[in-house]
């Protein structure tokens, strides 16, 4: 945390102003179940895109199989932006109609 020295008027008095940095706001990637992406490519997803060992990949994908969505990841609002975008793009070039969002934390 950085510091600025700030003097009063007389000069005789210095006081530290402590400068606060706020935290990035956190955004969740969230996929969403439809009747026509394969399970199998939502684990590829998860597993090249997002780094999620095939585990934790499966074990998402099941979720999100069962309850309807699930989330990805948490990730800044940039990262989280990016990984939506490849993950569409991947999905549309593989002719699945697969729908991933972000929404704040």
């Amino acid at each position: 945390m950085s510091t600025r020295r700030k003097s009063d008027k007389k000069g005789d008095v210095a006081v530290k102003e402590r400068i606060k940095v706020k935290k990035p706001k956190r955004y969740k990637v969230l996929f969403h179940n439809d009747d026509y992406t394969t399970m199998e490519f939502v684990v590829f997803v998860l597993e090249t895109i997002f780094r999620k060992t095939s585990a934790e990949a499966a074990q998402v994908m099941l979720h999100v199989h069962k309850n309807g969505h699930g989330i990805a990841g948490v990730y800044t609002r940039s990262v989280a932006e990016t990984k939506v975008e490849l993950t569409l793009e991947k999905a549309r070039a593989e002719g699945h109609p697969l729908m991933v969002t972000m929404e704040a934390e």
